[in-house]
């Protein structure tokens, strides 16, 4: 019975390390609430793991469409158990482990390297960037936190490359503006 274990976590493994990240991204752009994307993750890969066990790893022909479509259902299901329950998106992943903000806005015109940011700005940026509408939140987290493409966030979000383009530039501005007037450098 090991070998069989071993062999599904095996699969298992593979399957998420090269679906994860299309996972968050997929999750990301689909939830109500940011606070609810790091639960609805582990749920899919949770039931793909409950699956591969129970059904065998022949059962999956396509690991991808197979984790999106989990996605779909934990999405589905867990926004229609809270009745539509409205809640605050929260989202502070713009920063690594240093304090730096992960923010490398344009990479023609900013050089993270050049630019550290206090842990003080970083928490303010977050701060401002929380107060935004939830799409133009998740415009961040996807575009800066994931390193996605405008054309895959687009897609993600049921929208054109342009209005994201807009959103995500809009709110770069003015952030600049509230930033550059305070003497910081973003």
């Amino acid at each position: 019975m090991g070998k069989v274990d071993d062999n599904v976590t095996s699969y298992f493994n593979k399957i998420y390390d090269s679906t994860s990240q299309k996972a968050l991204a997929y999750i990301t752009a689909k939830c109500g609430n940011n606070e609810d994307i790091g639960d609805i993750l582990q749920e899919t890969y949770m039931e793909l793991y409950s699956v591969m066990l129970e059904k065998g790893t022949n059962f999956i022909e396509n690991g991808e469409a197979f984790v999106i479509n989990i996605a779909k259902r934990k999405i589905y299901k867990h926004y229609s158990s809270l009745e539509k329950k409205k809640s605050d998106l929260s989202l502070s992943v713009f920063t690594n482990d240093n304090g730096e903000v992960n923010l490398d806005i344009m990479p023609d015109e900013f050089d993270i390297e050049e630019s550290i940011c206090t842990s003080e700005l970083v928490e303010e940026i977050s701060n401002t960037i929380k107060t935004k509408s939830k799409e133009i939140q998740k415009i961040f987290f996807l575009r800066f936190s994931l390193d996605l493409p405008i054309n895959e966030i687009a897609e993600l979000m049921d929208t054109n490359e342009s209005n994201i383009k807009n959103k995500l530039y809009r709110t770069i501005k003015e952030l600049r503006k509230i930033y550059a007037g305070k003497g910081e450098v973003i």
